[in-house]
């Protein structure tokens, strides 16, 4: 009869830890709704993705080749809503479109800040010496020029286009990323877990993969989320100086940038992308504190 128990006892153990490790993130979700910033910002980002993938059934006009001259500056009305452009074009479409565009910003220029992050701060908390010496210096030069300064200067050699952009902006992030996973890797690698999975053979990648980065989740995803925003803001920033997506491509920060010469006679050029900026970023950023909050376990009391 206690071997029956004790049977019964070791099937439900790895229930219980499963129900635990769903239980942590439901619980983030769940504080997440409970703050209203957060949930604001939840609500933001969703309403922005949403709207990137339904671009062609939503957007009511072609957002580059259907204009109209004549109509140029065109206020808002009743069949376009936003108004036109200084070429004729509908407002809101390009709007719509220019959605797409910036989920393509965020996504590919942080996930290659977070790969190349991931793996230099990896490296470099977990050899240490001379090699966490190196990188380190190296992400701290990074981190010495303004976010900006640095990716108009890696924007310009390489050429004005918004996929030299997106490098220039994973380049400029990778820093971030790899300071917060050196210094979780630091405190995890001394850990007797570490030092078990070390007397057993295992190799160098799989305890840095297995053992190591999933300590580091929680951070990265809150970074991660943080800097989807902000590289968004940084495209139009470099799109408004003529160093990221040329016209007549519909991105936020060239139509901002179309739209500076007519700001006193069309003032709505320029205010409606402005806004989609603003309300983009203010979203993840929202999520992103929100997240930070909710994944950090001295919170939870």
């Amino acid at each position: 009869m206690s071997e029956t128990v004790l049977n019964l006892n070791d099937t439900q153990q790895p229930r219980n830890e499963t129900r635990e490790s769903k239980g942590l993130w439901a619980d983030a979700f769940n504080r997440i709704v409970r703050s209203k910033s957060s949930l604001i910002g939840l609500i933001i980002v969703a309403i922005f993705l949403l709207v990137a993938l339904v671009a062609p059934v939503i957007a009511p006009y072609d957002p580059i080749n259907d204009s109209d001259l004549v109509k140029r500056l065109e206020e808002p009305s009743g069949q376009h809503i936003m108004g036109r452009d200084s070429q004729g074009r509908d407002i809101f479409s390009r709007l719509i479109y220019g959605s797409r565009i910036s989920v393509q910003i965020g996504v590919i220029s942080v996930s290659f800040a977070l790969i190349l992050g991931v793996s230099l701060g990896a490296a470099a908390g977990y050899y240490g010496r001379w090699l966490d010496g190196i990188i380190m210096r190296a992400m701290d030069i990074l981190l010495a020029f303004p976010s900006v300064l640095l990716a108009i200067a890696i924007t310009a050699v390489l050429g004005p286009e918004l996929r030299n952009a997106m490098i220039a902006i994973g380049v400029v992030y990778t820093p971030h990323f790899a300071r917060i996973v050196r210094s979780t890797v630091l405190s995890v690698k001394a850990a007797e877990y570490i030092e078990a999975a070390r007397s057993i053979g295992c190799s160098d990648l799989r305890i840095i993969m297995r053992h190591v980065l999933p300590n580091c989740i929680a951070p990265i995803i809150v970074q991660t989320t943080l800097s989807v925003g902000t590289a968004i803001l940084d495209a139009a920033a470099l799109s408004f100086l003529g160093l990221g997506a040329q016209p007549p491509t519909p991105e936020w920060g060239a139509m901002l940038s179309d739209g500076r010469s007519y700001i006193q006679k069309a003032p709505h050029v320029m205010i409606f992308p402005g806004m989609a900026i603003m309300f983009v970023v203010l979203g993840f950023n929202l999520l992103g504190d929100g997240l930070r909050d909710a994944l950090d376990p001295r919170l939870k009391q």
